[in-house]
This record gives structure tokens, sequence and C-alpha cells, in this order.
């Protein structure tokens, strides 16, 4: 291109050349053709490829970082990601990848990061990445006024990238190999660059993958937000049956100490001690194993209570009760879309499980609970699942995972119904 820089060659920045070991190598500094008519030639370049649109209004004075009808937990967490935004929009350097559920807030953050470096003169591309393929398509027809080594290098080498909602793009093996080339020549040089994602990093395709789980230059702010579009009301909400166990707590648990002897006793004095404890400080999985009105519904439902007492959000629900709901997801006139309902459980900060084992045992059942437990488990996500099945009984891959007691704790309950039970 007829306006690139001989210094920097249109990167928009110069790194010192001096040896490994200088206080000065590789820090990164604006170029000096990043003031004058040429940066205003690139800046317009770049924000007439831009998806920014009516994006262009969103900005950090407009971001409600207190959400709407959030839970302090969730208060608390969408604040940190709006100064991580900003942090990078006063300074951008390295990347920054924002992840979380759709209507989260991570579109507004990327979008306030561009226009806040637009109004201080830095160069920014802001495309969205299904956008930005058909750009990139687009110049392969005859009638295109800019070839595709323009348009390319425009977008790999731009002084600051930001790529929304990564992975909503088709996943060819042109289309990925488009991206990895992008992340991995950002990734070599160093660039500034920003991205949005509703997918876990264990979803995406490994040399996507690779590129963003370097800690030494990605910064990964999970946004746990649920949307802001549903008017305030999560609807998760309708998901969780935690409400009708809202009498459930702690301070409610009978340890049934005049009716119980011997073993029975025990097992369910030290199932309460684990609930208690792991509701103090919650970590891993912990699974309650016994018969019917043993007492193990109630202790799940304790820890769900009390996290929430605490600020912290939690899904409760009825194993049964959840196929449900994700299957009656694939109506088309479903409020919520089946791969929108499957990340709100998967991605749930506390899940409950209850009565694991009473579903029905069709293979699609057990593909979607597979599913789900290994991302969980695979995320590290707290888990808590009551189930009657022993672990011989339980389907060989959630078996496996459940033995894994640096992960996990089993808590067995022998005690028998309560009184008056069936």
């Amino acid at each position: 291109m007829d306006d690139l820089c001989p210094i920097c060659h249109g990167l928009g920045f110069v790194t010192p050349d001096v040896p490994v070991g200088d206080p000065e190598y590789g820090k990164v500094y604006p170029c000096r053709c990043q003031s004058g008519p040429l940066a205003k030639r690139r800046i317009q370049r770049l924000l007439k490829l831009s998806s920014l649109g009516r994006l262009s209004e969103r900005t950090f004075e407009n971001f409600r970082s207190d959400g709407y009808a959030l839970n302090e937990n969730d208060r608390r967490n969408l604040r940190e990601a709006c100064e991580a935004a900003r942090s990078f929009a006063e300074q951008p350097e390295g990347w920054l990848l924002l992840t979380g559920a759709y209507g989260c807030g991570k579109t507004h953050l990327a979008a306030a990061i561009a226009n806040r470096l637009i109004e201080r003169g830095v160069a920014v591309l802001f495309v969205v990445v299904p956008d930005l393929l058909d750009h990139l398509r687009a110049t392969y027809g005859p009638r295109s006024l800019v070839s595709y080594d323009e348009r390319f290098e425009e977008v790999r080498s731009a002084p600051c990238l930001v790529l929304d909602d990564l992975g909503a793009q088709s996943s060819t093996e042109w289309a990925l190999e488009k991206l990895y080339q992008i992340l991995n020549y950002r990734y070599n040089n160093r660039l500034p660059t920003v991205i949005t994602t509703n997918l876990g990093l264990e979803d995406m395709d490994l040399r996507l993958r690779s590129r963003l789980s370097d800690a030494s230059l990605v910064r990964i702010v999970a946004i746990s937000a649920p949307d802001y579009r549903a008017s305030g009301v999560s609807s998760v909400m309708d998901l969780s049956s935690l409400p009708l166990h809202a009498g459930q707590t702690f301070e409610t648990f009978s340890l049934r100490r005049s009716e119980l002897r011997g073993t029975d006793r025990e097992t369910l004095n030290q199932a309460f001690t684990a609930a208690r404890e792991y509701a103090e400080a919650p970590r891993g999985w912990i699974v309650f194993q016994g018969d019917v009105y043993c007492g193990k519904t109630h202790l799940a439902a304790a820890i769900a209570n009390y996290r929430v007492s605490l600020g912290y959000s939690a899904l409760f629900v009825f194993v049964p009760d959840l196929l449900d709901h994700l299957r009656s997801a694939y109506d088309p006139a479903a409020p919520v879309s089946y791969d929108k309902r499957f990340q709100q459980v998967r991605r749930a900060p506390l899940l409950v499980l209850d009565g694991l084992g009473r579903q029905s045992s069709s293979s699609w059942a057990q593909e979607k609970l597979q599913q789900l437990f290994t991302y969980r488990f695979e995320a590290n996500l707290l888990t808590v699942i009551t189930t009657r099945l022993t672990l011989e009984e339980m389907e060989p891959g959630l078996k496996a995972r459940l033995m894994d007691r640096a992960r996990c704790m089993i808590v067995p309950i022998t005690a028998p119904p309560y009184r008056g039970r069936a």
C-alpha cells in the first residue's frame, strides 16, 4: 500500500534494536508515523473497514458496571471486567480476552475500548469475526477494489485489533486457517489485541487455543453476569429450583440424634460437616450418595443457599427437569435457544445437580450429561451432585472423574429415610 510508513512498515510501532537482557528489549513504542497526515489516513481507512456502526455510541461512561439486578458477586465481577477494559484502553499492551454468556456486556466493553482509542487518535480496527471473514472472501471477487493481500495485511498488522464474537464464524478449515494466521502473526509480534467470545478455551480449535492460553501475553477476563437484555431477570431463574428449597439450610437440618445409631448416625454427621466446610470454602466437586430422603438433597440445597446468602450465584436443578428444559429448547418458539440454555448450565459458577440417576437412560440424555460433566471437570467448576447410584452403577466416564480424589469428594450417607417417609 502506498501509505505504509517506511520505518514501521505499517505496524504503527517500533521496538528498540537491543540485545536480549537489555532493559529496553521487547518494549514497544509508537512510531512517529502515528501523528500527522499518514496516521489520519490510516485511521480513516481502518474506521471504514470497522464494524462499529451503532457501537460507536458504546463508551465506558454509559456502561452499567453494576449491571441489572445482579447479585454482589456478579456486580463485583462486572466492575473488575470494566476496569480491565479501561486499563487496556489507556495502555493497549498484550491481549485482552473477554469471555462470557450472550448479552453479558463484553461487546460493549470491547467497543468502548475501540472508541476510547479512536478519541486518542490511535489506529484501531474493530470487526465482528464473521464479518471479517466475509471481507476477506469478498477480495477474491473480480470487482473488488482491494486485493486479498492488502486486506489481510490491514487486518493482521492493525496497531490495535478488536475481534468481536470469536467462535460465531463457520468452522470451515479455511476460516480457521485465516484466523490462526491473523492471531499467530499478532502473537509473534506482540500486537495489542482484544477478543470477545462465548466459547471456553477448551471449545476452540487447538491452534487458536495455544495462542490464547499464553498467560504471559493474554489476560483472560471471564464475565459471570447474565444477559442484561432480559430486563434484569436472568433466564437462568426459570431453570433453577432453588427457591423451592429456600427453607433447607444448615440451621434447619436435623442430625436425627435421637433416632440414629452407629454407622448411620456417624455418616450423617460426617456429611453435615463436609457440606458445611464445602459451603464455606468450596473446591472441586462434592457428591452426596445415599437412599431417598436420607438428607442429601437438603445438604446440597443448604450449600447453594449459603453461597447465595454471601452474594454468589448458584444453579440448583433436578436432573430430569434439566433434560426436559434442554429438550424444550429445541423448539423454534422457545424463549431461550438450546445453545444458550446449555451454556447457562455448564458454565454456572456453582451447579447443583439433584437426583442424578433418576433421569431416563436414553442415549441422548447420557450424551448431554457426559458433555456437561466433561466441561465442568476440565474447567474445574464447582459442582454438587446428589445420587442414589453407587460408583459401580455410574457411567464409566463419570465414574473415572469421581474417583479423582484430588478433585472430587464422595460423601456416603447410610442413614435410612426420615421416619414417616416411604
